[in-house]
């Protein structure tokens, strides 16, 4: 697979992009009038070409960062295939107009909630999923009947070639295309005016792709990082904990933006969770960096320019390397590394890590531990793990993330009844399932007026006595 073309000059993809762009828009009516039957289709067929092209997606993933076979079925197709087969059963409930209780002042009238595609949608997706995180939006996109423009990233292009070839052979151009490019192709998307733009990625060009969305008054959801805490407390399974956290953490290299970030665990249980970890990073991919270069499950970092970011905040981490630490720039290899003694003030506790790298921060307590995570930004995710139920809902109850999970991680994304999505620094708008679907969507409340003659005309000018009466009864008691 050679993914490598020739770089179009700025004028000829600008000229490229407003094509398809003009062309999704000449049909946009036509596909939002599409029935449940026909995206049903459109989504049989995505499902039947991902299954017969399995391979080549695992290929294309381990050509771009080394990704196993195993974890590409894992976290790329499976949560997609999971995405179609939930909108393949529920889309007919969700197409349906839904009805609404009428209030007593507007008696013989019937309301709805009619979900309307919002028409041309753009989809930007980061390089760390680049299957699940564009083809996850491109399903709600579907199933709400829009037509979309989908940017991948560029720094995974054995990939974005592999989706490009397989969205060309299932569907038009004036109904799904693919972009290829880097920031140039991504500003130019930017400045059409798009009916909605879901972009995955990271707070500082989301705070970009928000301010074009502004110039068109383009909706957008936002999918953002942060840094993901992990609250451990003192009755916690430790054993239990470990093994979630460090699977959860070293998924894709701990390229994934709702892994955990950084731990705070009690006092008490400090050092036995710092040894279970270990222990469980070495039943995964074994015991030290020669084992664990070697191990073809444990993914590399995606290029050297995320490499040396990584390697710059290990080196000026401070605090004391407990396991790993080993480098090898050659491979864009960082092994699983897991710090102690890490201060609040350090750089790697302000910057979202997205690497295997694992600060473990002592707490004298769980109010200690809600402090330090309310004095930053609200995270996309946070992870509680106690062996006391009162006690893990009620640190949830004093902080907020995006998502949550009660002794495990990351499971939560998986979940399609769960809506996934971030609040404030970590994103906002909520995606998956149905919260996909609406998020595509224009919820357009409907009034249908069923007499001639509705009690709210009693009260139209002019204003006599009679009708400010009427008003004030209304006032009272409707």
């Amino acid at each position: 697979m050679n993914p490598v073309s020739p770089a179009p000059t700025p004028d000829s993809l600008r000229v490229t992009i407003e094509g398809v762009f003009a062309c999704q828009q000449a049909v946009r009516w036509r596909i939002a009038a599409s029935t449940a039957a026909e995206r049903k289709t459109k989504l049989r067929n995505l499902l039947a070409a991902l299954m017969a092209r399995r391979g080549e997606a695992q290929a294309a993933l381990a050509a771009d960062f080394r990704k196993a076979p195993g974890e590409v079925d894992l976290t790329e197709l499976y949560p997609v295939i999971c995405e179609i087969k939930d909108a393949l059963r529920h889309l007919d409930k969700w197409m349906k107009p839904r009805r609404v209780a009428t209030p007593m002042a507007l008696l013989g009238s019937a309301g709805t909630i009619n979900y309307e595609p919002k028409g041309v949608v753009l989809i930007i997706s980061p390089w760390n999923y680049p299957i699940n995180l564009t083809l996850g939006p491109l399903v709600s996109a579907i199933s709400a009947g829009n037509c979309a423009i989908l940017k991948p990233s560029e720094n995974t292009p054995h990939t974005t070639a592999f989706l490009k070839n397989l969205l060309a052979q299932l569907y038009p151009e004036n109904e799904v295309a693919v972009v290829e490019g880097d920031a140039e192709a991504a500003r130019a998307l930017l400045e059409l005016p798009f009916d909605h733009i879901f972009f995955t990625g990271s707070p500082t060009v989301g705070k970009l792709v928000m301010a074009a969305a502004a110039l068109n008054l383009t909706s957008v959801t936002l999918e953002l990082g942060g840094k993901s805490p992990v609250l451990v407390d003192a009755d916690a399974d430790l054993r239990d904990a470990a093994r979630k956290i460090a699977w959860g953490k070293l998924l894709n290299a701990g390229q994934t933006c709702i892994a955990p970030d950084y731990v705070l665990v009690h006092a008490d249980s400090h050092d036995r969770l710092v040894e279970e970890l270990r222990l469980a990073v070495e039943s995964f991919y074994g015991s030290n960096a020669t084992g664990w270069k070697k191990n073809p499950d444990f993914p590399r970092i995606v290029n050297a320019s995320h490499y040396a970011r990584l390697a710059a905040l290990l080196s000026g981490a401070g605090g004391k390397v407990v396991l790993g630490g080993e480098m090898d720039s050659g491979e864009n290899f960082i092994a699983p590394t897991f710090l102690t003694d890490i201060t609040a003030d350090s750089t790697i506790m302000k910057e979202e890590i997205f690497g295997p790298i694992l600060p473990i921060l002592k707490v004298a307590d769980m109010d200690e531990a809600v402090q330090f995570v309310n004095a930053r930004p609200k995270p996309l995710a946070l992870y509680v793990f106690s062996g006391n139920k009162t006690t893990a809902e009620s640190l949830l109850s004093r902080t907020t993330s995006g998502g949550a999970c009660i002794n495990d991680t990351v499971l939560h994304f998986a979940h399609l009844g769960l809506p996934g999505g971030g609040i404030g620094n970590s994103g906002f708008g909520k995606a998956h399932g149905v919260y996909g679907f609406e998020a595509f969507s224009n919820a357009r409340g409907v009034l249908r007026q069923r007499i001639r003659v509705s009690a709210i005309q009693w009260m139209y000018p002019p204003y006599t006595p009679r009708v400010r009466k009427l008003i004030d009864l209304t006032l009272k008691f409707f």
